[in-house]
């Protein structure tokens, strides 16, 4: 038996984390189960941990326990394992690397342009410069953060593959910084580190209306480079006012939205220098995937109806384009990014783009003006949304010279489905997509108009993006850009980080279904990735939040609040106060929106979600040993259940109702007694049937649909699935979407306002169901799992692939005549509990095992 997929803290083979007792993960390859392990650490070749053979199962969370880490270590780790045979495996290796630990370690000064900064302008990208000379190197390494977005060349090759870096944070808290090996690109004798540096979120477009300035107007970079020699002696090169700098390269404007404004035929003179500044913020090491260059696309040329050139990179995507091609000096090209064409034919950005007076957001566009002969270009400090680019230009275009390129966090793929139904293929296809194109350090709602970190958006997806791609670090990242947010009175934002968010939506911040967010995803990654850490991490945060909810409870908004009786018992846990979003996005036809929809509470939303999260928080409690708290949680999340039951027996949220949100709700949270789960199950399906079998539910409860159809009539659910009409997830796809749309109608929006993004995976989240219960995959607890598949609807094969934290767990079947064939991969050292639609159960170890049973 042999480890595999070795990782550090969730990561392969990280360089710069700053986790001083790191956890070790491995998958097993080869025998039925695993009987002991030994993991040796070494630094600089001496023992620093050896375990010794531990009898034991375990293959994640395995902590460190050896001498203490330092700054800049670089840990050597094995792991050897037994098989329940006893028999010695081959040893598997990785490593580690520690970054710098303390403030001391830092010798670098923060430093910045030399010019005087008017918040109202806009500049050039800023270009630093340091020429030193280097003796034999044996290895070197660059720390380095900005305040914007950078980009260093040693010697004119790129330092490492992170692009917008350093990520982003609320940089008024909490600074990322990298470690880049850098070893390869020096040479003995003179060498010349450059640094671009552009406004990034920090001082650039964030938002839908583009805010600028929302972290700082002065940009900012911090560099240390440290070069150790042959003889083990150590060179510091460190970021001070004896750089060179100026902004007069050939980057003449730069944002991360509106796009960029190059030059060719400017050169960057270095003629001033560098200026110190400071940042009371200490950089620390994100732990975390970092983001970069993926798939490149070829383009198709169009000609429109106008005349006008088009490419066509025939995949929807977040990214930039790149170009090499020979014009003369001063000819110009620019390219407008878009994700659609109009009806007439011709491209358009009018479905994301907002309009006031003069002022238009966001542009995506890069204007290039040729130097003479061949010329080459990357966009390197904008990411556009995009599918289709016009290019506007004095001189004939090859689209053999254009190349689109993804760009995304480094999410390795880990789920995979296939079933029978292309569009149900295309669905999953298109989900992929939007995930990809959303996921560039936090998980924003687009990649065009807002660009904003919706917790909303985050929550509802994690289990889906869970099973899709390697989620771990990146969101754990993510819950510390919400909790650096958090108020002390323990509320939680609606958008982390939260630059450009409008001024009026400020009230929203502790909205339920969206603030939330901070207990739902850590009880769900506890649960997914067996993580205890996890919850003692942000144990403190959830229970402020959730004493936050509890605060709410019992009170009534003043003014815009409906007054609604309930008995006395039952009132102190009714919660009617707060601005909230409530279901949001209902289809117009089911509930159309209205100003005062911002403006009112929610009490149904709300009261029913203060109790599913407290239920939550008081299972997190008793996980964590914090008795007292689980109580109190727990008779909260008890007394909003029944207020909530109280409060649906008549009235305007009476389960009587075709509005399906209202009906599924309180089933997926099991808030309904037994008479009322009666009628609503029942009262659910007529709905749907008024509804001629299309989606009618919003933003919250889409994604939960199908799981409360399935508790008690798959076939429903199947049907509701494979509706083509819109609203409904088959619609997109049948209509030619590679990624999911915000607006049900797309393309095709005729709502009036006209916005709306074709790139938004919330309600792709349903791709979970195709997992958990078409496939039937979920984790169980250590190395454990439950596999039960659920065929139905037109189908008549399904499969599905998931490399979770435990290793690759399959799950195959096929309708053949009247019989089902399941095919169930169990991976090595795990086991399974087998559960078919007969009533069947199995339980099957480690292997490939096929069942068969009656349709």
């Amino acid at each position: 038996m042999k480890a595999i997929r070795l990782r550090t803290e969730y990561l392969q083979e990280p360089i710069g984390i700053d986790i001083v007792k790191p956890r070790f993960f491995w998958n097993c390859e080869g025998g039925i189960k695993q009987t002991a392990y030994r993991i040796i650490c070494k630094r600089d070749g001496e023992t620093v941990w050896d375990s010794g053979k531990v009898l034991s199962d375990a293959m994640t969370h395995i902590t460190y326990d050896g001498k203490p880490l330092g700054s800049r270590d670089i840990i050597d780790w094995s792991v050897k394992l037994w098989d329940e045979e006893g028999k010695e495996g081959e040893i598997s290796s990785s490593k580690f690397e520690i970054g710098l630990l303390q403030p001391s370690d830092w010798k670098a000064q923060w430093i910045t342009g030399n010019y005087i900064v008017c918040r109202k302008k806009r500049y050039p990208a800023d270009c630093f410069r340091k020429i030193f000379k280097c003796k034999d190197i044996a290895k070197a390494r660059l720390y380095i953060t900005a305040c914007g977005v950078y980009e260093a060349l040693i010697n004119g090759r790129r330092c490492g593959t992170f692009v917008m870096a350093p990520g982003y944070t609320d940089y008024r808290k909490r600074i990322q910084y990298q470690t880049i090996d850098v070893t390869e690109l020096l040479v003995s004798g003179e060498n010349t580190l450059t640094i671009w540096l552009a406004d990034g979120w920090y001082r650039g477009s964030c938002g839908s209306w583009g805010l600028k300035n929302q972290y700082g107007s002065v940009t900012k970079l911090l560099v240390q480079l440290e070069i150790t020699y042959t003889d083990n002696t150590v060179h510091t090169v460190i970021s001070d006012d004896s750089w060179d700098w100026s902004n007069d390269g050939p980057i003449r404007f730069a944002d991360n939205k509106d796009g960029e404004i190059y030059d060719a035929n400017y050169t960057a003179s270095y003629k001033g220098k560098a200026k110190l500044t400071k940042n009371r913020v200490i950089p620390v090491a994100s732990n975390n995937v970092g983001v970069s260059e993926q798939e490149h696309f070829t383009a198709k040329k169009i000609i429109t109806p106008c005349g006008k050139t088009v490419l066509d990179f025939g995949q929807n995507m977040a990214g930039y384009v790149a170009f090499s091609l020979n014009a003369k000096a001063r000819q110009k090209i620019t390219l407008r990014f878009g994700e659609m064409m109009n009806s007439d034919g011709e491209f358009t950005q009018a479905n994301f783009q907002l309009v006031f007076g003069k002022y238009v957001t966001p542009l995506q566009q890069v204007i290039y003006t040729c130097k003479e002969g061949h010329n080459q270009y990357k966009t390197r400090f904008s990411i556009f949304g995009f599918q289709y680019v016009q290019v506007e230009a004095d001189f004939d275009i090859n689209p053999q010279d254009f190349e689109a390129i993804a760009v995304y966090s480094n999410l390795e793929r880990t789920g995979f489905f296939d079933c029978s139904h292309p569009l149900v293929n295309g669905l999953v296809h298109a989900t992929v997509w939007s995930a990809k194109s959303n996921h560039l350090d936090v998980p924003t709602d687009c990649p065009t108009r807002e660009r904003h970190a919706w917790t909303g958006d985050a929550q509802i997806f994690f289990e889906t993006a869970s099973y899709l791609f390697d989620f771990a670090a990146f969101s754990k990242k993510y819950l510390f850009d919400v909790y650096d947010w958090q108020r002390k009175n323990g509320k939680l934002p609606h958008i982390a980080p939260d630059g450009g968010a409008d001024f009026y939506m400020k009230p929203m911040n502790g909205s339920v279904g969206w603030s939330d967010v901070g207990i739902i995803i850590p009880y769900q990654y506890y649960k997914i990735f067996g993580d205890r850490d996890i919850l003692q991490r942000f144990y403190n945060g959830m229970a402020s939040y959730a004493r936050f909810m509890i605060s709410r409870c019992g009170k009534t908004m003043p003014v815009f609040a409906k007054r609604i009786r309930l008995s006395e018992g039952n009132r102190k846990y009714l919660v009617n106060t707060g601005q909230s979003y409530g279901e949001w996005a209902e289809p117009v036809d089911v509930c159309s929106f209205k100003w005062q929809d911002f403006a009112t509470p929610h009490p149904e939303v709300s009261t029913a979600y203060t109790s599913y999260v407290l239920g939550l928080m008081a299972k997190i409690a008793e996980i964590s040993g914090y008795e007292k708290d689980a109580e109190k949680f727990k008779k909260y999340s008890e007394g909003c259940k029944n207020a909530y039951r109280e409060l649906v027996s008549g009235g305007k949220y009476d389960l009587d109702t075709d509005r399906q949100a209202q009906l599924v709700r309180p089933l997926a949270f099991n808030l309904l007694n037994e008479e009322q789960t009666e009628f609503a199950r029942k009262r659910l399906i007529k709905a749907l049937e008024h509804y001629r079998w299309r989606l009618g539910t919003g933003f919250l409860s889409t994604p939960m649909i199908l799981s409360v159809l399935a508790e008690y009539d798959l076939e429903a659910a199947y049907r509701l699935l494979e509706n083509e009409e819109i609203p409904g997830w088959l619609s997109m796809p049948l209509h030619g979407a590679t990624t999911i749309w915000e607006n049900w109608e797309g393309p095709y929006n005729t709502q009036g306002a006209g916005l709306g993004s074709l790139n938004h995976y919330s309600k792709g989240a349903v791709c979970r169901w195709l997992f958990d219960t078409v496939c039937g995959i979920r984790v169980n607890g250590k190395n454990q799992f439950v596999v039960a598949p659920r065929p139905g609807g037109s189908l008549t094969h399904a499969s599905a692939s998931y490399n979770s934290i435990y290793g690759k767990v399959q799950s195959k079947w096929e309708k053949t005549d009247n019989k089902y064939e399941f095919t169930i991969t169990v991976p090595a050292n795990c086991e399974a509990k087998i559960s078919l639609p007969d009533g069947s159960e199995h339980k099957q170890p480690a292997g490939t095992t096929t069942y068969i049973t009656e349709v």
